[in-house]
């Protein structure tokens, strides 16, 4: 037993939270919480009679993972469509291209790293319906325009064999990430030197010109946002592992897994793309 809890309503299910209850309806109940086999199932206590509720923290986190994929699905479909508008569409693809539109660049780069903080830094912001999927949708538009004016540049072809590539990597990644025994959640602050070196090493590429170090940098990019997406999966899932989001922060993982998907795109399209 691991103490007095308060029953909480969520939906039609009566289950315990650490939070405190404010429904009236249930204030005279008592609830405590067991511990079975790493599976807390939850117990509603009521004259002195313990019925066991069928809702546990392992139905909570499947839930909470059918949540995320279903809104990274709808962010890859709305960045794929804006994509292909930039890929088969030449009016758009001159318009983009043209010097004299830069600025329309710039201002999407701009809202784009806004919306990127907004959703990253503010926790009461990101947990807040609709807002969040408000400023999530937001920022998948902008990526997708940012995406497209990328690929634009790259002949079609190769950006859907990068497409290609990145899903088959992804979903064989995802397997992995789901069926290994090694815990990953541990790794996130050598990912994170790793990211800076990595930011660093991308700052001396673009001012030493060299293709050989160009396509070095996109290896190590996409090494590096491939354990990212190991990573970001295995903290959305919880379980034994070390770390674990909470199932409130919903967007916060998607946002985690569709950036390590979209950058692994960007590095595998440098690698094999070649230019209009």
């Amino acid at each position: 037993m691991t103490g007095r809890l308060q029953p909480v309503i969520v939906g039609d299910t009566v289950w315990c939270s650490k939070n405190t209850c404010t429904n009236k309806r249930l204030v005279d109940i008592d609830c405590q919480n067991y511990e079975t086999d790493s599976i807390f199932y939850f117990y509603l206590i009521k004259n002195s009679t313990r019925v066991k509720l069928g809702f546990s923290e392992k139905e909570v986190r499947h839930g909470f993972i059918r949540k995320v994929y279903g809104i990274l699905m709808a962010q890859l479909v709305i960045t794929f469509a804006i994509m292909c508008i930039f890929i088969y569409s030449e009016p758009v693809k001159e318009f983009v291209h043209d010097p004299k539109n830069v600025w329309l660049m710039i201002v999407v780069m701009v809202a784009t790293f806004v919306v990127l903080i907004a959703l990253a830094c503010c926790p009461n912001v990101r947990r807040s319906f609709p807002t969040n999927m408000i400023l999530l949708t937001v920022f998948t538009v902008l990526e997708g325009f940012m995406l497209g004016v990328v690929s634009g540049k790259y002949k079609t072809e190769y950006v859907l064999m990068a497409v290609g590539i990145t899903a088959v990597v992804t979903l064989s990644l995802t397997i992995f990430a789901f069926q290994t025994k090694w815990d990953f959640t541990m790794m996130g602050g050598l990912l994170f030197v790793l990211l800076i070196v990595l930011f660093c090493f991308g700052i001396l590429c673009a001012i030493f010109r060299s293709d050989i170090a160009n396509i070095v940098y996109s290896c190590l990019g996409a090494l590096l946002f491939s354990a990212y997406l190991v990573f970001d999966t295995q903290m959305m899932m919880g379980g034994k592992h070390q770390y674990a989001i909470s199932p409130e922060e919903y967007i916060f993982a998607a946002l985690n897994l569709y950036l390590d998907i979209i950058n692994l795109f960007l590095f595998i399209l440098a690698i094999f793309g070649k230019k209009d």
